[in-house]
């Protein structure tokens, strides 16, 4: 268990602001790699559990076991074994709900890819870190939600913290979609069968058809059952179907070209 100047802060508070949010995020997230998992979840309930009663817990008894079932049955909305981000949102009492709000503003992951589209103008992948606030305050306008420029930059500056992990001033779609519930989280699905430049490359020249430099959206259908077919995932009809729209969201007037669908599929884009 960690020391006294190693406890996790702010498990205690009856509301959590943004940046109190993200200390206990990167508190137990401790390898980064964007879930509470294993060894990390078990302490991370362990001292939820210790903040919410105001004593000791014993997990290796059999009733914190069963506690802890319980809540993973509860907010481990896709039953992976691990806490997301957007789960998290859901256990701990932010102020203003600082995260769930992005569910009700960004209702679906289509209007997020939308939103993404305008800001990520160079179709990189990629936000500047400068065009940021205003990718946020879009959102939140959506949302009629009021804000002011203090609360503005708080957000700004906490989603920089929680995703410029190397300081370079970009922000990644697969990185920022994590603010989206994990069901409405297309990324999610695709993220163990990324494609390599070469192997996307193929892909995208066998379903360009006539070779014009796009796919339609009958193009896009027929490529998403071929790759969801080669990775075994069964997402039924009406799953494909909401990956789809979500992806042509990023399209010029039904025009996927190559640099938008490379963000979603590939591993490296080039750009």
């Amino acid at each position: 268990m960690a020391t006294q100047a190693q406890q996790p802060p702010h498990l205690h508070l009856a509301e959590l602001t943004a940046a109190q949010f993200l200390d206990i995020w990167k508190h137990f997230d401790s390898d980064g790699n964007g879930y509470i998992e294993g060894k990390e979840l078990e302490n991370f309930f362990q001292e939820l559990e210790v903040a919410r009663q105001g004593a000791g817990v014993d997990p290796t008894h059999a009733v914190f076991k069963e506690k802890m079932k319980e809540f993973m049955a509860n907010f481990d909305k896709n039953a992976d074994g691990k806490i997301e981000l957007s789960e998290l949102a859901q256990i701990l009492p932010t102020e203003e709900n600082f995260l769930l709000c992005f569910r009700q503003f960004v209702g679906s992951s289509t209007e997020f890819m939308s939103a993404w589209r305008r800001y990520d103008t160079d179709r990189s992948g990629y936000i500047e870190s400068n065009e940021l606030k205003g990718f946020l305050s879009d959102l939140l306008k959506k949302a009629n939600r009021h804000y002011d420029d203090k609360k503005l930059n708080e957000y700004t500056q906490t989603i920089l913290r929680m995703f410029d992990l190397n300081g370079d001033g970009k922000l990644g779609l697969s990185e920022m979609a994590r603010l989206l519930p994990v069901q409405e989280n297309f990324l999610l699905k695709f993220q163990d069968c990324k494609l390599t430049a070469e192997q996307f490359n193929a892909l995208f020249t066998f379903f360009d058809k006539d070779g014009n430099g796009y796919i339609d959206e009958q193009e896009l259908d027929a490529l998403l059952k071929d790759l969801c077919e080669k990775n075994k995932k069964d997402v039924g009809a009406s799953g494909l179907l909401g990956y789809k729209k979500s992806i042509m969201a990023l399209s010029d007037a039904g025009k996927l070209y190559r640099t938008e669908l490379e963000i979603v599929l590939c591993r490296d884009p080039t750009m």
